[in-house]
């Protein structure tokens, strides 16, 4: 009896426990969600699918992993939660059955100089203690062998108690590093064109200083005007030696100018200190376009370029430093490990191999460890992070990755598919972010969401199968089987543009004619050497608009409209009706809501648990004071035309009373990548990779340029928006520019006037032109992979 009861009590504990097989989502509302509900398989591949913004980051990323690592977080003591990331919770009723969740997304890796692909996956880590224990001649600890740490030592007089007396003793110490000393581990060092801080042929007063900020009138350039070191009315290249000295490079001197207690220093230090110290991307445009055009960066002519001091690169293992380990391929490197027959190191060399392994498996075996990790693609960067996810041992864990794909060729995304499998097969759910039909074809699972983007998107389309998707007649199933045709004719280039003995990276000498007023596609697989001949031999002229992946950098404060420069026409067109300063209509400026500054939200720190952001009452998250509101265009205020969609507001200034043609020019741009259904005051921050992909490209359709070059513009888009690309594309072409489009799709490749196809391989079984010409004869030859795949694709 007892043992039967006990038998069936072991019958339903289990089966209790095997019921969690689901985690279930109900009235998700992040951003854009409209109360969505769903149910994702555990141990199983779901893939979320839909057009771009239509909330799938929303629900996987801001709802789903979200909340699981808040819930982590909670686990540790108030102490250790202090010292963590606040997290606020999901807008969401339930989550129930969520695991631990690993993101593994496509946010670029910090861009800090001394960051390379080494030291972001431990890998240079092992390295180092490999070269302390068996590199000869034998110069210290792993630290001898860090770009990071520097060579320092000192000696002093320090107080010891021994027997209840204080005793004063003399104590040396040193700490040997690997930095070098002339870069500090940067591996290039910056020189100022001093020709660009300033006109020699004009005196101080007559406006001879060209820094931004160093303006006639500015206590920047007052500093040196009154200074009383040299004399302001007289032309620079007039100054004695001493005073040009003093102006460019005096030491900080404290002394009186202008009746002020201020510190004198001279130009140059100044500027190294204030602008070369910043990260550069963070600068604002105009300082960015001053240091570029006056900072030159050189390889440190004392360590080569490779960061590490002399002694650093004088100990080696058969021959090889670890400088010369980590410049190498990471497959080569990987085979010379293998290599090593070091008993005594044997652990060490099996953890070392295995990373290095998995840097080939995933398709990034052409990098080297020396590579920074600023210059990685979006694409790159997430398969880098992957690295260390593919050894691990966990199971029931929840992977959640953004659109893995992007920047992969499609030969190499089948590589993509088996990893994701394997992962799943381990025991783990796998939730992938995804367009391409390649990915959505190998789902246990596919959730739709849409049917359009921003307010038309944000409920669940379709839930189930990949049969059932294609059969279900959303806009993704309609447009999962599309295939593009090869085109019937192509148009004739109108020149071309000759790049000779291309050497940047790891292309060989390529000497090739880019057709102009076409279409031309630079393709080939993911280290081949696209972006290095395209973004590195291409000369940056007056004429080349280049469109690279860099992300856009944006706070909450900063919209579509701010980003655009649409927001500069508007004002004016407010101000001209009112009759009033335009800096009244910027919620940044004067205008701003002075209970919320301008942010529309009040922002309320709870210490460690997680802040929260209430609307603020004073303007009911409008942004601006009431009496600005007051003043109306067209009968809207500033506030009711920010939350306009891009399209209605395309209407609004098109014509009538709002009629403002430099506001529906930048509309007319942003309505044409796509971007119709952005409201104008949205936050950059709630913008999804493709939008901001595309709002970039928006912005720069406005420069002024004959040639065009876009890396990668379909990141992120969904395959019924690669349609109105290339639309976009073709209109560009036929206005008389010229495009060059760094790309893997297959669509856009199809589309092309003009293919380069560059391989064979990745690294330097790469770097070659393997075929130029139009994509049917691309078809027609079969003589790349990539010509393999788009006959399969084109079904030739």
């Amino acid at each position: 009896m007892s043992t039967a009861t006990s038998t069936d009590t072991q019958t339903v504990a289990l089966s209790a426990a095997d019921s969690h097989d689901l985690i279930r989502v109900h009235g998700a509302r992040e951003n854009n969600l409209k109360d969505v509900s769903v149910e994702i398989p555990k141990r199983r591949l779901t893939v979320f699918t839909g057009v771009s913004g239509s909330g799938k980051s929303s629900l996987v990323f801001d709802t789903i992993a979200a909340e699981s690592q808040r819930m982590i977080n909670e686990t540790y003591s108030a102490f250790v939660q202090s010292f963590m990331p606040t997290l606020a919770r999901p807008d969401v009723d339930v989550l129930e059955g969520l695991t631990t969740a690993i993101i593994v997304d496509q946010q670029r890796m910090g861009a800090d100089p001394r960051s390379t692909v080494g030291t972001a996956t431990d890998a240079n880590a092992m390295l180092r203690i490999l070269f302390s224990r068996l590199g000869q001649p034998h110069i210290g600890s792993p630290k001898a062998f860090s770009f990071n740490v520097a060579s320092i030592s000192g000696a002093g007089a320090v107080t010891v108690e021994r027997g209840g007396k204080k005793v004063k003793e003399r104590r040396e110490f040193s700490i040997t590093g690997g930095m070098c000393p002339r870069c500090e581990g940067r591996g290039t060092v910056t020189d100022l064109d001093v020709t660009q801080l300033y006109d020699d042929t004009k005196s101080l007063n007559g406006g001879a200083l060209e820094v931004p900020g160093y303006k006639s009138g500015g206590w920047n350039h007052r500093l040196y005007a009154e200074s009383g070191l040299v004399d302001p009315d007289k032309p620079i290249r007039e100054y004695t030696e001493r005073e040009l000295h003093d102006f460019l490079h005096r030491e900080p001197t404290r002394m009186k100018i202008a009746g002020i207690n201020m510190t004198y220093e001279g130009l140059i230090p100044r500027i190294r200190k204030s602008m070369l110290a910043k990260d550069k991307e963070a600068m604002q445009p105009h300082i960015r376009a001053f240091v570029e055009r006056a900072v030159t960066f050189t390889a440190c002519p004392e360590c080569d370029g490779t960061r590490l001091s002399a002694a650093a690169r004088s100990s080696k293992i058969d021959g090889i430093s670890i400088a010369d380990a980590c410049a190498m391929q990471i497959s080569d490197l990987a085979e010379w490990v293998r290599g090593l027959d070091e008993p005594s190191v044997a652990p060490l060399l099996t953890s070392l191999a295995h990373t290095l392994d998995s840097f080939v498996e995933i398709g990034l075996g052409y990098l080297s460890l020396d590579r920074p990790a600023g210059t990685l693609s979006g694409g790159e960067a997430q398969r880098v992070k992957m690295v260390r996810h593919l050894g691990s041992s966990l199971t029931d864990v929840t992977y959640v990755f953004d659109e893995p794909t992007t920047g992969l060729h499609p030969h190499d995304i089948q590589r993509m598919n088996t990893l994701l499998l394997r992962l799943r097969d381990k025991g783990n759910t796998v939730l992938v972010v995804e367009h391409k039909p390649e990915v959505i074809a190998i789902a246990d699972h596919v959730v739709d969401l849409g049917p359009g983007a921003g307010a038309a998107g944000g409920t669940v389309c379709f839930e189930g199968s990949v049969d059932g998707l294609r059969a279900a007649g959303t806009l993704t199933g309609r447009h999962l089987d599309d295939r593009a045709r090869l085109k019937e004719t192509v148009r004739a280039p109108s020149g071309v543009l000759e790049i000779r003995g291309a050497t940047t990276h790891n292309l060989r000498g390529v000497d090739v004619d880019i057709p102009l007023g076409v279409l031309c596609v630079v393709t080939g697989v993911a280290g081949s050497g696209k972006s290095s001949l395209v973004h590195g031999s291409i000369p940056a002229g007056a004429d080349v608009v280049s469109i690279d992946q860099s992300p856009i950098r944006g706070s909450r404060r900063s919209n579509p409209a701010t980003y655009t420069g649409l927001l500069d026409p508007i004002r004016k067109a407010f101000a001209k009706a009112g009759g009033v300063k335009p800096a009244l209509f910027s919620a940044n400026s004067e205008g701003a809501c002075p209970a919320c500054n301008g942010a529309g939200v009040v922002y309320t720190d709870l210490a460690m648990m997680a802040g929260v952001a209430t609307t603020c009452e004073e303007c009911e998250g409008k942004r601006f004071e009431a009496s600005v509101l007051e003043y109306k265009l067209a009968g809207r205020d500033i506030s009711e035309v920010l939350a306009m969609p891009v399209s209605e507001a395309e209407e609004f200034f098109g014509a009538g009373e709002a009629r403002t043609p430099a506001a529906h020019r930048i509309l007319r741009r942003m309505a044409d990548v796509g971007l119709g259904y952005l409201t104008l005051g949205q936050p950059l921050t709630t913008l999804s990779g493709g939008e901001r992909q595309r709002l970039k490209l928006a912005t720069h359709m406005g420069d002024k340029g004959g040639i065009y070059v876009l890396d990668e513009p379909t990141a992120g888009l969904h395959l019924a928006d690669v349609r109105q690309l290339l639309g976009l594309l073709d209109r560009l072409v036929d206005s008389g520019k010229s495009v060059i489009v760094v790309e893997h799709h297959q669509a856009v490749m199809a589309h092309a006037d003009w293919i380069i196809d560059l391989g064979p391989g990745a690294g330097h079984d790469g770097g070659r032109i393997v075929f130029e010409g139009t994509p049917a004869d691309l078809v027609a030859a079969r003589s790349t992979l990539t010509g393999e795949h788009l006959a399969e694709y084109v079904g030739a």
